[in-house]
């Protein structure tokens, strides 16, 4: 069988243009559970800000993380947001989109980092794609992960010399870390438990070199009444994450915890704590009056 052939595309649009009917958070797509529908495809999209104490550097740095949770209709063979997706027939794939953030200042310099994972809504929770981009004052990087029948195409753009650019495949189908946050929103009860093999954080990745590729892992889920924590622990990386949502739908991530030792070698720990949430039609508020939602959002300028 021969591979699926993946076409980049560098296009500069936003969000949505004048001449694009189709928005996030609209499809015809109709599900089982009415609540999720009425929930996921109404038009808007779940914002939420995060206090975030991000370690680095062997110390923890005050920041800010915004997780954007909306759903949307992607081509199943490009990759990319469908214009047209009415039009695309089988090609249309509905998907829940996570945009994650994060911005903190080390010393005089500032970070600037953004994962966004794409998982259909239907089948097998692993998604059909992830990219990661970090920004600061040495340079930038970029990865991206697109999925095939076999397994992952990975494809690494960076600065560093000992990583340089790079693009190869991950010939297993092995679950993504960065998918985990998609499952924990949209299907829970799949969360992969147990002995098991997960490709790393590429957020984790940047921040610490390492190579992409699969590692063991054990994953346990801990419920109470009102919160399940979902912890994955990498024993040969020294690395452990936790993620806390409330076990009713729409299963709203309340915090994480992300333990592991720096390139410096010392233990670190990053917290991130949610502040506020709202649900809002974002791409639709880009006047200056708009800024408004900011403050609502609680957010500090520049983030």
């Amino acid at each position: 069988m021969k591979r699926l052939l993946y076409i980049l595309l560098a296009i500069n649009i936003g969000c949505n243009s004048a001449e694009q009917p189709t928005h996030e958070g609209q499809s015809s797509k109709s599900y089982e559970n009415p609540e999720f529908a009425k929930y996921w495809d109404e038009g808007k999209a779940e914002l939420n800000n995060y206090e975030l104490k991000q370690c680095r550097y062997g110390e923890v740095h005050n920041g800010q993380a915004v997780l954007i949770f909306v759903t949307e209709d992607m081509s199943k063979s490009k990759h990319v947001k469908l214009d047209q997706p009415d039009s695309a027939g089988s090609d249309a794939v509905h998907v829940i989109k996570m945009n994650f953030t994060k911005k903190f200042v080390t010393g005089i310099y500032p970070y600037s980092m953004m994962m966004s994972v794409f998982t259909p809504l239907s089948g097998y929770p692993s998604p059909i794609k992830v990219t990661t981009s970090s920004q600061e004052w040495c340079g930038h990087t970029f990865t991206q992960l697109n999925k095939g029948y076999t397994g992952y195409k990975v494809q690494l753009n960076s600065y560093f010399e000992s990583e340089g650019d790079d693009m190869f495949h991950i010939d297993i189908d092995i679950m993504p870390e960065d998918g985990i946050w998609n499952i924990i929103r949209t299907a829970p009860n799949k969360l992969p438990t147990g002995k098991t093999n997960l490709i790393p954080s590429t957020l984790y990745q940047r921040l610490s070199h390492t190579d992409i590729k699969p590692v063991k892992a054990i994953c346990t889920l801990d419920s109470t009444d009102s919160i399940n924590t979902y912890t994955i622990q990498y024993e040969s990386l020294k690395r452990t994450l936790s993620i806390s949502f409330e076990s009713n739908f729409p299963y709203r991530i309340r915090s994480w915890e992300e333990t592991y030792t720096g390139i410096d070698g010392k233990d670190c720990t990053t917290k991130g704590k949610l502040k506020k949430q709202i649900m809002l039609d974002y791409w639709r508020h880009n006047s200056i009056s708009d800024s408004s939602y900011r403050s609502l959002l609680m957010l500090h300028d520049g983030q």
